[in-house]
């Protein structure tokens, strides 16, 4: 069965086989020339496409590389640059500390200085309100001693001026007894003088010769 099949194969494809082989009539002739000459060139034709393609591929592959190359290089100095702000914003802020540093200290030590001077202040201030009430307290006794001696003193003026006064009232009281007494010695030595006729001797003791 088999074989049936496989005969019955051979003679329809060989009918078809038997036209593929025969040789190409004289009118198809031209065209089938014509054809291979396109396919030729064609042939021919492609082989500078390839070339330029190459060329083109090898164009590609060389800038790809310049590319890289620019941008390995871009890179390299964006690195750089970045290496370098990087080193700028370090070295900015370590002086911003350090300044910071500087300022906390300046400010802690002018701290340091006004509690010394507020405290040398205080010491100032105690000491004179000290001495202030010391010399203040001698002051006020020394017043109150002057007050005393004033009073006594006074007084004592006052006494004094009282005992001038009654001194001289009795001396004034002295003079006056005297003269009381030596008028009445002259009353009586006048009315001898009268009653005896008699002019006093002392009266007229300049005009003696």
């Amino acid at each position: 069965m088999g074989e049936s099949e496989g005969s019955s194969i051979n003679k329809t494809e060989s009918p078809q086989l038997q036209s593929l082989l025969d040789p190409v009539p004289e009118e198809l002739s031209p065209v089938v020339e014509k054809d291979s000459e396109t396919l030729s060139t064609i042939s021919i034709s492609q082989e500078p496409n390839q070339q330029a393609i190459s060329t083109l591929d090898d164009q590609k592959v060389a800038d790809d590389h310049a590319d890289n190359k620019e941008t390995g290089d871009h890179d390299d100095k964006k690195d750089a640059k970045d290496s370098t702000d990087r080193d700028a914003g370090l070295a900015k802020i370590v002086a911003e500390k350090r300044l910071a540093l500087i300022k906390a200290w300046e400010e802690s030590e002018k701290t340091k200085a006004e509690n010394r001077a507020y405290k040398k202040q205080s010491s100032v201030g105690l000491w004179e309100e000290s001495k202030k009430s010391s010399i203040e307290a001698q002051l006020k006794k020394f017043e109150e001693n002057l007050e005393r001696k004033k009073v006594e003193y006074v007084s004592k003026m006052k006494n004094e001026l009282a005992e001038i006064h009654q001194y001289a009232e009795e001396k004034r009281a002295i003079v006056e007894a005297q003269k009381r007494e030596e008028c009445l010695e002259l009353e009586e030595t006048a009315a001898k003088f009268r009653s005896r006729g008699v002019a006093p001797k002392k009266l007229f003791g300049c005009f003696s010769a």
